[in-house]
């Protein structure tokens, strides 16, 4: 395969790239820390938890924004990232995550569960308007809290 380079070592990772998604998606599981600090034990361990302690804030923060306004879960999946980028098993965490996730929007897109989806949205909101009519019918604009008994 011609890289338009001479040198050896393109030709193998030219080769490696024009593969499917799934070979992008099966990378190598382990640190991803630089070199000069995996080559170190002291330096190494401490690099694993300084991430370690990075990613538990993040997913700290997350958790926190569940119940008050924020993006949660985005949050929440940004620290296991973090941590993704030193522990297997975040790793393997984020591949099953992703995995299913695609296979839910494949789901979502089927015309089947898109028409069911569509018909019970309908109906919630023609429930939603006829309560709504009934409550303006009965009591008109004025709030709950200032309704006289009748």
């Amino acid at each position: 395969m011609n890289t338009g380079s001479n040198k050896p070592g393109e030709a193998a990772v030219a080769a490696d790239r024009t593969g499917t998604d799934e070979a992008t998606a099966e990378r190598a599981l382990g640190s991803r820390a630089p070199e000069f600090v995996k080559a170190r034990r002291a330096l190494h361990l401490s690099w694993q938890v300084g991430v370690f302690i990075v990613g538990l804030a993040v997913v700290v923060a997350g958790i926190i924004m569940l119940p008050l306004p924020g993006p949660g879960w985005v949050v929440i999946f940004g620290g296991m990232a973090i941590w993704a980028t030193e522990f297997v098993w975040a790793q393997l965490v984020l591949r099953w995550t992703k995995r299913k996730v695609t296979e839910a929007a494949q789901r979502a897109l089927d015309p089947r569960v898109r028409r069911r989806n569509i018909i019970l949205t309908s109906i919630g909101v023609v429930i939603i308007a006829v309560l709504a009519g009934i409550y303006l019918w009965k009591f008109g604009l004025e709030m709950p809290w200032k309704i006289k008994d009748q």
